[in-house]
């Protein structure tokens, strides 16, 4: 029986790849990746000459059973996004899930995600905390937002630039415009970014500087 491991992969800075994560990549048969051009580069970096196969939302439902079946015959894969810890927002759970259905050894290891830094440092409570990830782009959107609107927990979301603007507005009707708020752009590149303080303070700054690159959203609960 073979073993899946999901590895996480740096989400800016390449130095922040974990010493085990380069071994493991080097010694499995096969690494799964969302974007073998992405992470080409990235095994490259780190001389790792392993097979890369293309894996990732399009096309993940197809794979799973062939993917099970290596795994059966003895394979060893590790499951890679193009950023972050697999799973999190991004492909992986579809595997895992079928590999735990058949008793196919799972292994995660430790490593970058983006919404563990800007929690830490949005200056909010993290004690208790809930991760949203990416709202509904249409579908169920105002429904999910009225029931954050009650929520007291610290919630945690991703966005993309172009609906920053967009998402910060309606947290403005839904929140208030007084609900403290942290946006981390960036994380762990150059041009990083965090900007604090009310929804509409944070809304005027991002409006005034047409906002660029990845963006963990960080709002304050309900008192």
């Amino acid at each position: 029986m073979g073993k899946l491991y999901l590895v996480p992969t740096p989400i800016g800075n390449l130095e922040d790849i974990t010493l085990r994560a380069i071994k493991v990549l080097k010694e499995v048969d096969l690494v799964l990746a969302e974007d073998t051009r992405t992470s080409g580069k990235l095994l490259k970096h780190f001389e790792i000459g392993t097979p890369l196969q293309s894996h990732h939302m399009h096309n993940e439902h197809k794979q799973v059973n062939a993917l099970v079946q290596k795994l059966k015959a003895g394979t060893t894969l590790a499951l890679i996004s193009d950023a972050g810890t697999p799973a999190i927002s991004d492909p992986g759970f579809l595997l895992t899930r079928a590999c735990v259905e058949n008793d196919i050894e799972v292994e995660c290891l430790p490593g970058a995600t983006a919404f563990v830094p800007a929690l830490v440092n949005s200056g909010l409570p993290n004690d208790r905390f809930i991760f949203e990830g990416f709202l509904p782009i249409k579908k169920g959107r105002q429904t999910r937002l009225q029931q954050l609107a009650e929520e007291s927990r610290t919630m945690v979301f991703y966005e993309s630039p172009h609906k920053l603007i967009k998402t910060l507005t309606q947290f403005i009707e839904y929140f208030g415009a007084d609900r403290p708020i942290s946006v981390s752009r960036e994380l762990t590149k150059l041009y990083e970014e965090t900007v604090r303080g009310t929804i509409v303070e944070v809304l005027k700054h991002f409006t005034e500087k047409p906002p660029k690159g990845e963006f963990v959203i960080v709002v304050g609960g309900k008192k």
